[in-house]
């Protein structure tokens, strides 16, 4: 079927220069732009002629403190206008700037500090106890410390060094480090939701490369657009979202520091009203299942995206009939940076991620390394320019990952027919149940599908030698008081009439929420640690 792009004028994109600064790229697109609102945060509003003077002052100041090119810098900060302003001017001074999770702990941070040898490390105020555990722990004698507060509110006196007072001071760095498109431009750890997680080492080009690739032709995203990111900037799926998409063509960023509840992505959605909107799948189903839904009339939607786990079709059908927007799901990366297969506006098929992106090659694979046909489950593997160099420092997983163009995601899918790709889970979460393979992503979606689940989670057990599915539901606040015993055999009985006899799950476990990664991604090595405990 043909498929509709969001921008119609839009054509291939054209390589970067060998010579390239993406901070630079950005702030040239938009000279014209110094008096437009860039960000606006929970207590400031910045404009682009702001963002690129304090960057440019932030690539100065590192500078001053004795950082290096290539030298990196870990951010742990909440998204506030700072962020942006000390990510864009760490690569405009050709320093690394390294992104991390603010939800971390101190164990998690020394080893981060250990493993980028960061020569400063900025901190949030609300992060600052757990980075200074890390820093003391870690020992890392030749680590700055510099805490970062919103630069509207008075900062008490401390001992370490205070962004906003280091970026006041510096004048505005004369000119962009000499980078090239090759260059490594900043680094990301994985989730951690299989693991350690991996410094994952991308360039300046491939920031550019998820804009012409993705944000461009397929979001159709425009000058005139206000977005709102619920994913951080932390996460490879937010970064795109809320820094180089808006960025590359003009448009207006709502930032939020707190956690992304339904409630508090509501009163966003309310008060801003943004047109472009990024979610995950959990978030969409709490916003669903919320009491407090805006009506249709209160918000200005006009495209919303969703990825990091599959979205069920019965959210997305029930977000369209109520907001008059589809949602586009994707499936993106850290490896690869940002969405590689996604649905399209005007042609959502919910169910599935949709196809691949223009610029970005799929395969399925078994095994062997065969192809797969139609209707099989297949290793995914992908091939594009936005895919990162390396793991830092990580060989093996390197080695295992990166397959000369080709980077294998850890995906399990299936191509429709009609070309479309669904999901059928992460590589190790596939579930051998009978002698026969179980995608416990198709369990999850027949679950939610029934009227008391709001979220549900298939792990595989073994009992007796046996390998039996069991699912972890979260249930709906209206079905809460349900006798669990009858819920339960309601439950199988629901899966049993619309998928195969041997993949309804054998137990059924209710509980109050699903362990997950701060990026929305569910942890189901721990709900085995829970099954077996």
């Amino acid at each position: 079927m043909p498929i509709p792009a969001a921008s119609p004028e839009y054509t291939a994109a054209v390589p970067p220069p060998a010579q390239f600064n993406f901070a630079a790229h950005l702030f040239s697109l938009n000279a014209a732009r110094a008096a437009k609102t860039a960000y606006i945060d929970d207590t400031l509003a910045l404009n682009y002629g702001e963002l690129e003077t304090q960057a440019r002052r932030f690539a100065a100041a590192m500078r001053a403190v004795g950082v290096h090119t290539e030298e990196r810098v870990l951010l742990v900060m909440l998204d506030t206008v700072e962020l942006p302003i000390a990510f864009l001017g760490a690569l405009y001074a050709g320093i690394v700037p390294v992104v991390v999770n603010t939800l971390l702990t101190p164990a998690d941070y020394v080893y981060m500090l250990t493993h980028s040898r960061a020569r400063v490390v900025i901190a949030s105020g609300a992060v600052l106890p757990a980075v200074s555990a890390a820093l003391a722990e870690a020992q890392c004698e030749d680590c700055q410390l510099i805490v970062s507060q919103p630069a509207s509110r008075s900062v008490p006196h401390e001992p370490q060094s205070v962004l906003a007072d280091l970026i006041a001071r510096a004048e505005p760095a004369p000119r962009a480090a000499q980078t090239g498109g090759d260059d490594i431009a900043f680094w990301l750890y994985s989730s951690g939701s299989t693991g350690k997680p991996k410094g994952t080492v991308h360039t300046h080009a491939n920031l550019y490369w998820t804009v012409e690739t993705y944000a461009k032709p397929i979001l159709g995203i425009r000058e005139n657009d206000i977005v709102f990111s619920a994913a951080k900037l932390f996460f490879a799926y937010g970064l795109g979202n809320g820094l180089s998409f808006p960025l590359s063509v003009g448009a207006t960023t709502i930032l939020m520091a707190e956690r992304p509840t339904a409630n508090a992505v509501f009163a966003r959605l309310v008060q801003h009203r943004p047109t472009v909107f990024y979610g995950v799948p959990t978030l969409y189903a709490s916003m669903m299942a919320s009491p407090s839904l805006p009506a249709r009339a209160d918000v200005a939607l006009r495209v919303c995206t969703s990825a990091g786990e599959a979205l069920p079709r019965e959210v997305g059908e029930r977000f369209r009939e109520h907001f008059g927007s589809d949602i586009l799901d994707g499936l993106g990366s850290t490896e690869m940076l940002h969405i590689f297969l996604s649905n399209r506006p005007g042609a959502v098929e919910y169910g599935t991620t949709g196809r691949p992106v223009p610029g970005y090659e799929i395969e399925l694979r078994d095994e062997t390394g065969a192809l797969v046909p139609d209707g099989e489950i297949g290793d995914l593997f992908i091939r594009g320019p936005s895919a990162a160099v390396m793991y830092w420092c990580n060989r093996e997983k390197s080695r295992a990952t990166f397959l000369g163009d080709w980077v294998k995601s850890g995906d399990k899918y299936r191509r429709l027919p009609g070309g479309a790709y669904v999901y059928a889970g992460r590589s190790d979460d596939m579930l051998k149940v009978s002698g026969q393979y179980v995608s416990p992503i198709e369990v999850e979606m027949v679950l939610m599908q029934h009227d008391a689940v709001l979220e549900a989670a298939v792990i595989g057990v073994d009992q007796g030698g046996l390998v039996k599915t069991c699912a972890f539901v979260v249930l709906k606040q209206t079905a809460v008081e349900t006798s669990h015993n009858a819920l339960a055999e309601q439950l199988k009985a629901f899966v049993k009439t619309r998928l195969a006899p041997h993949k309804y799950p054998r137990d059924i476990l209710f509980v109050d929420d699903l362990p997950k990664t701060a990026t929305g991604k569910i942890q189901r090595f721990r709900l085995r640690q829970q099954f077996q405990s």
